[in-house]
């Protein structure tokens, strides 16, 4: 499983620990452990660039998901793509939700991951199973990782 990290933003991001989040996820996911993944931490102003690029959208955003291929069966290995991560924008959010800049994106990260997948949170229903399973799997790698 090659889950490059890469920190552009200038900000501290914690890098290891959402390698070590995403490989946890991908691996409950049934994902092949041969599957590549890149997470890209930028800042406010790359993420604007791109907000306005890909999803004309005004204006910054937590987190960006770029899928590239989606395996069509459990053992098929793919390319998943790429998740972008503002960490400024991440802490603003953490502070209004109370929880860690880290934890945010921890959460940031495997909903990206969700995102590539194919989950969506359009409708009430599917938010509800997308965002329970993000925390779900932060909870857990959390807990079996100490």
């Amino acid at each position: 499983m090659t889950i490059e990290v890469t920190n552009k933003s200038g900000a501290l991001a914690p890098g290891e620990q959402i390698q070590s989040l995403l490989a946890f996820a991908m691996s409950k996911l049934d994902l092949h452990s041969d599957c590549d993944l890149n997470v890209t931490f930028v800042d406010d102003a790359e993420m604007t660039e791109l907000h306005i690029k890909w999803m004309d959208e005004p204006g910054s955003t937590d987190v960006l998901s770029f899928p590239m291929d989606l395996p069509e069966s459990v053992g098929e290995v793919v390319t998943l793509g790429d998740i972008v991560i503002s960490p400024d924008f991440a802490t603003a959010q953490a502070n209004l939700a109370g929880h860690s800049p880290e934890h945010e994106m921890f959460i940031l990260a495997t909903h990206g991951l969700l995102h590539i997948l194919g989950y969506d949170h359009a409708e009430p229903d599917d938010e509800k199973v997308m965002f329970d399973l993000q925390e779900s799997l932060v909870k857990q790698w959390s807990t079996e990782s100490k």
